[in-house]
C-alpha cells in the first residue's frame, strides 16, 4: 500500500468514524469555525479540568478533510494544557499555510501531519 492510500484511509476513517464527532453534555468553551468559500461549518466544544483539556467534541458539516481535521486536532490536544494545545494549533495552522515544512518540526502533530500533503 502506498503512502497516498494510507493518507486517504486515515482521512476517511477520521471523517466517518470519529469518536469525537459528538456534542459534549457539559462544556466550558464553544467555538464556531466556518469556511464561507465552501460552506464547511464546525462547532468545537471543550471541557477543562482546571487548565487541562479533559474532553472535546465537534459537530457540524463539511468535506471529509474538514471533518478529519477536527477529529485529528482533538486527538492532538486532549490531555494537554490550554497553552500547549494552542501551540499545537498554531503549528497546525502554519503547516496548512505552508509556513512550516520541516518534518522534524511537524512530527509532533502526529496523524494531523498527513494533511500537509493536501492543503493548498
Amino acid at each position: 500500500m502506498d503512502l497516498d492510500n494510507i493518507y486517504s484511509e486515515l482521512i476517511l476513517e477520521h471523517s466517518k468514524h470519529s469518536e469525537h464527532k459528538r456534542e459534549l453534555e457539559h462544556w466550558d468553551y464553544r467555538e464556531r469555525g466556518h469556511n464561507p468559500s465552501c460552506g464547511d461549518e464546525i462547532f468545537l466544544e471543550v471541557k477543562l479540568n482546571e487548565n487541562i483539556i479533559e474532553a472535546a467534541g465537534f459537530t457540524g458539516s463539511g468535506c471529509a478533510i474538514s471533518q478529519a481535521s477536527a477529529s485529528m486536532m482533538i486527538d492532538l490536544v486532549l490531555g494537554k494544557s490550554v497553552e500547549a494545545a494552542m501551540e499545537d494549533v498554531e503549528l497546525f495552522l502554519a503547516m496548512i499555510k505552508k509556513e512550516v515544512t520541516l518534518e522534524d518540526d511537524l512530527e509532533k502533530l502526529g496523524d494531523a501531519m498527513v494533511l500537509k500533503n493536501i492543503s493548498n
